[in-house]
Formats: C-alpha cells, sequence, structure tokens
C-alpha cells in the first residue's frame, strides 16, 4: 500500500515524506547510505575551519586539531568541510584550483609516504624512481599550483606507529610544510594525536584543540534524536524523546556518534522488516544485533551472568 501525504506523514520534514512511499527494499537502502546529519559540536568544528580557510598569510600561521574518541565524527567533519569547498577547473590554466587539501596519515610516519599521499589527494600520478626531495619538491610547487588554503591530516594518531625518531622526522615534515605554504595545517585524530603534537613543543604552539566529547543525555541529545524522527522513512511517528528511549540509546552507544547513528538504522531496519513502522524504546531490546553497541555495555552485561567465586 503507497502512503500519501494527506496528515499521515506529518511526522517527517516535508522533504523525506517522498522516501516513505518507497518500497521495503529502497527504503532500506536509503537508511544505509551515508549523509550528514548536522550537530552542535559539529557545527562549531566547521565554524572553525571557515575561519581558519580565510586566515591570512602570516609568518606562523595558526593551526587546528580536531580530536575525540574513536567514532565522535571527526572524519566526518573533514569530509563535509572538503565537500562544501570543492575543486574548480581553471579552464584557462587547465588546473583544479583546490582550496583545501585533505590527507590521511600513512599507517607509517613515513615522510616520503605523507608527501605521497598529499600529491595523490590532489590527483597526482605516482612518481616511479624520484628522490625524497624530489618529491618534497614537487608537493611543494603543486599545492602552490593548486592554490592550496588548507592542508588537513587525518588519522594523526597513526604517527604513534612508528620510531621516536620517525615521529620527529614526520613533525617536522609537517611544520615545515605550514611554514613554505604559509597556509594553516588541520589535524584530526584521537587523542593519542593530541599527545603525539605535544611532544613538539613549537608545533603544539600553534595548535588550538577542538575536542569532541561524547554526547550526554540533554537536551542537544534529545534533538539529535528528533532530527532522527524528522528524517527516517517510518510511515508511523516516532518516539525516541521518552525518557526511556534516550536513556536507553545513550546507555548503548555511551554517546558516542558513530554507534548512535548505527544503533538507529539498525533498529529502523528492524521496523521496517516488521512492519512496525516506528521506533520506540522496544526497538532497542537485547535481541537486536548491534555491532557498535559499547564493548564496555556488553562486558558488564557478560559479569552480570557470570557466576560468582564463593569465598571460602
Amino acid at each position: 500500500m503507497v502512503v500519501t501525504d494527506n496528515g499521515q506523514l506529518a511526522h517527517l520534514d516535508p522533504t523525506y515524506r517522498r522516501f516513505a512511499n518507497l518500497p521495503d527494499a529502497e527504503r532500506i537502502a536509503w537508511i544505509r547510505a551515508d549523509r550528514w546529519i548536522g550537530f552542535d559540536q559539529a557545527g562549531a568544528a566547521l565554524a572553525r575551519l571557515e575561519n581558519l580557510l580565510s586566515y591570512p598569510p602570516r609568518d606562523r600561521m595558526p593551526c587546528l586539531l580536531i580530536y575525540g574518541d574513536t567514532g565522535m565524527g571527526k572524519t566526518k567533519i573533514v569530509r563535509k568541510f572538503e565537500r562544501d569547498h570543492p575543486p574548480k577547473f581553471n579552464q584557462v590554466t587547465g588546473v583544479d584550483h583546490r582550496p583545501v587539501v585533505v590527507a590521511q596519515v600513512p599507517s607509517e610516519p613515513i615522510e616520503r609516504d605523507l608527501y605521497r599521499e598529499l600529491l595523490a589527494s590532489m590527483g597526482a600520478p605516482a612518481m616511479a624512481g624520484g628522490t625524497l626531495a624530489r618529491e618534497k619538491d614537487v608537493c611543494r610547487s603543486l599545492l602552490r599550483t593548486v592554490g592550496a588554503k588548507m592542508i588537513i591530516l587525518d588519522e594523526v594518531n597513526g604517527m604513534l606507529a612508528g620510531t621516536f625518531r620517525q615521529q620527529r622526522i614526520f613533525l617536522n615534515a609537517i611544520r615545515f610544510l605550514a611554514n613554505d605554504l604559509r597556509i594553516p595545517l588541520v589535524c584530526a585524530g584521537t587523542d593519542l594525536a593530541r599527545q603525539a603534537l605535544l611532544t613538539d613543543a613549537q608545533l603544539a604552539e600553534r595548535f588550538e584543540a577542538f575536542h569532541l566529547r561524547p554526547w550526554q543525555n540533554d537536551a542537544a541529545f534529545a534533538g539529535l534524536l528528533k532530527s532522527f524522527e524528522r528524517i527516517l522513512p517510518l510511515r508511523e511517528p516516532s518516539d525516541l524523546l521518552s525518557p526511556e528511549a534516550r536513556d536507553r540509546i545513550h546507555k548503548l552507544t555511551s554517546g558516542v556518534t558513530a554507534r548512535i547513528f548505527r544503533l538507529i538504522e539498525t533498529a529502523a531496519e528492524a521496523a521496517i522488516h516488521a512492519g512496525k513502522e516506528r521506533l520506540d524504546v522496544h526497538s532497542f531490546g537485547d535481541d537486536l544485533v548491534l555491532p557498535l553497541v559499547s564493548m564496555t555495555e556488553t562486558a558488564r552485561r557478560r559479569r552480570k551472568r557470570s557466576p560468582q567465586p564463593v569465598s571460602a
């Protein structure tokens, strides 16, 4: 049966009501698709990035570290900012003007690999047989050619996989790029990234730290859940804002953004399969398969089930 808009889908944002009319398989595919849902912390981080992008060149450019637990949305924020500032092809010069260059820190902090990641992110072909100095010069030259105004390095905590000497060389390399190009450097990673940057006093002095904190069960969290109620293509109004539902979702996810998203998406799929067409506290029972549910919660349940040792 096709659901119409005449009051039955008033619980959904008008922009998203048409998705509730899709067949079940298409609705599930829509739920699984990657999308941006804005929230306060993400908005503040994006605003800070915008401020840095417009910063005039100077000898000591300000830098930013966005850090938080795994799953707090660092990479999504970086990719959102990159999408907001896409490359533009210049027909006169034949070059993509690329204001924001995003690269992932290599799995091992090797200076040559850093330049190769940056070159790859700008669409440059791989260099074969070049010296380190040559790759460094080509990377600097291309960053100037594309008009880079900001370099963003994701997963900076990966540099800790290397030796202390490798870490020092790597940190010197990124400091050199920021100094040489006179553009802001943004790093994203876990708290280990913050610790790594603190080992370089000159870099640490330039970096402002932006901490993505886990969600608390407060008004902001309720606002996030309300956003899900308004966009998920379910044909009946959900109830994620009851104290019981909010507490259940928060407890299962420990307030980690990626876990919250995955939990609600999984429950929404189950609601479609079961024909329930809504979410409430009962949608998050123990029988739901939750790949990203807090491991601490899982461990707590196991301890509760395990027989306690009897003291002699």
